[in-house]
């Protein structure tokens, strides 16, 4: 890693900065400007038995086996699309953390995974806004919003609030984002505690960025029918955008 970037972006799984982020990553690297791509959650599974959840979402992304160790070289992959330097923390998926005292799965179904953190995760979000205060320096942070609130999305969000504080910018999560509702439950209409800006996208990042998500061979079902579908919803979402969006918070 360098001493300094650019610009730094905080994502909670080895795909979510290509897919929210993807395209204006692309046009930061293709002037010059310095970009690390920080993945927290990209820790190998616990040497013990899987949640029936974790094994279907294994059985879905058809890796049978170093589950953790595919999904990192897809990510590997997608940042020489993107320019972009990277590093991979060693915490596991929410899908695989555990209690201390029972080993029980913290986030034993989907719904789990998308409600509240459990409490036994505050130790884990201190612990994370240590690690950030540990990074290279940034001209810039990025953090994910947390819509469809996500556990890891929302772990991430708070660690990187706890370290950077006002600093930080706010990067929609994809495919989450297309849910209206998951969105006006984060930023209302009209709010004025947050200010946004749209990063219009050239073709070619738009193309780099289907390209860099259509890496996550694993990940592809999860989201899309096929790479056709991929790139469709894509250009769809960019269009309707007007290419990619971010926020700062004007109050706290």
């Amino acid at each position: 890693m360098r001493t300094h970037y650019d610009s730094i972006y905080l994502s909670p799984h080895l795909d979510d900065a290509a897919l929210s982020c993807g395209g204006q990553i692309v046009e930061q690297t293709a002037v010059g400007q310095s970009v690390l791509i920080v993945t927290l959650m990209a820790g190998d599974p616990p040497p013990r038995p899987l949640s029936a959840f974790a094994q279907s979402l294994h059985t879905r992304w058809e890796l049978a086996a170093d589950v953790a160790a595919a999904r990192r070289a897809e990510d590997v992959r997608a940042c020489q699309i993107l320019g972009a330097d990277f590093v991979h923390w060693a915490v596991p998926d929410c899908v695989y953390r555990t209690r201390a005292d029972d080993e029980r799965p913290l986030y034993p179904t989907w719904p789990d995974a998308i409600g509240p953190i459990h409490p036994a995760e505050d130790a884990l979000i201190a612990e994370l806004a240590r690690q950030m205060g540990q990074l290279p320096g940034g001209s810039q942070i990025y953090a994910p919003l947390a819509v469809g609130n996500h556990v890891d999305h929302q772990i991430t969000r708070a660690a990187a609030a706890h370290c950077f504080g006002q600093r930080l910018i706010f990067y929609e999560d994809y495919p989450y984002v297309l849910n209206e509702a998951a969105f006006t439950a984060v930023i209302p209409p009209g709010s004025p505690d947050w200010c946004t800006q749209v990063i219009p996208l050239s073709a070619t990042a738009v193309s780099a960025k289907i390209k860099a998500i259509t890496a996550f061979t694993s990940q592809l079902s999860t989201f899309f029918t096929d790479e056709a579908d991929l790139a469709q919803k894509i250009h769809d979402f960019t269009a309707s955008v007007g290419g990619e969006r971010v926020w700062r918070q004007t109050a706290v």
